[in-house]
């Protein structure tokens, strides 16, 4: 069973998961961000070793979440396959395959370059981005001069946000996080192979570090 953090917010009901994505109650939606599907192949045929388990493990991590938790639609807030097609988009099809009855959206990230054909083939609709009242859904978060053209409050990605705690003398940690500000929400970076960036908060902002299988509030 998973352990989260249940979020009321914009009297909407948000399950923030420890596996890194959001369950809308209410709409029953899995939302998650940057997956980066194809990078460890992608590295592979640079001739860089990176252990191909990866990106089955990115795969076995999201069917444990759907069938737990049984979620109508999956939204991907971009990057869901990070490079050309290669070796790894076989076995991310068949894996569609097995969840077929469940609606897919991907909301194009700038590493989604492969010809969006591919994820229609496959059923998988692709949208720049999504209007679903409360929210706005998309890939990167607002630029200072684009927050007063949306009154949707948006939920992102892109950015692999981590929150930064300091210990006791030098010791230190940067935590993959949830990043609830006041016009937007930065989610973490979903895959294995991505890691994160300590981001800087605003004293307002609820931020929500994970830690192992933990969420916790800060």
């Amino acid at each position: 069973m998973t352990c989260g953090v249940e979020f009321f917010f914009k009297n909407q009901t948000l399950l923030l998961l420890p596996q890194k994505a959001i369950l809308w109650k209410e709409q029953k939606t899995l939302i998650l961000a940057d997956v980066h599907l194809g990078k460890t192949a992608h590295f592979r045929k640079a001739g860089i070793a990176i252990p191909p388990q990866l990106a089955a493990k990115d795969l076995e991590v999201l069917s444990d979440l759907i069938d737990e938790h049984q979620p109508k639609t999956l939204i991907f807030l971009g990057d869901l396959f990070h490079s050309d097609k290669n070796s790894d988009w076989h076995d991310f099809a068949l894996w569609r395959k097995k969840y077929a009855k469940r609606s897919m959206i991907l909301i194009k990230g700038n590493h989604d370059i492969i010809h969006e054909e591919n994820f229609l083939n496959i059923d998988i609709s692709v949208e720049e981005e999504m209007l679903l009242e409360p929210f706005r859904l998309a890939h990167h978060p607002l630029k200072s001069e684009e927050i007063e053209k949306y009154k949707a409050y948006t939920l992102c990605g892109h950015i692999h946000p981590g929150v930064h705690l300091r210990g006791k003398g030098r010791d230190s940690v940067t935590l993959s996080c949830f990043s609830f500000g006041s016009f937007q929400a930065i989610l973490p970076s979903f895959g294995k192979f991505t890691g994160r960036v300590a981001i800087q908060h605003q004293e307002t902002d609820r931020i929500f570090g994970i830690l192992n299988d933990k969420v916790i509030a800060f």
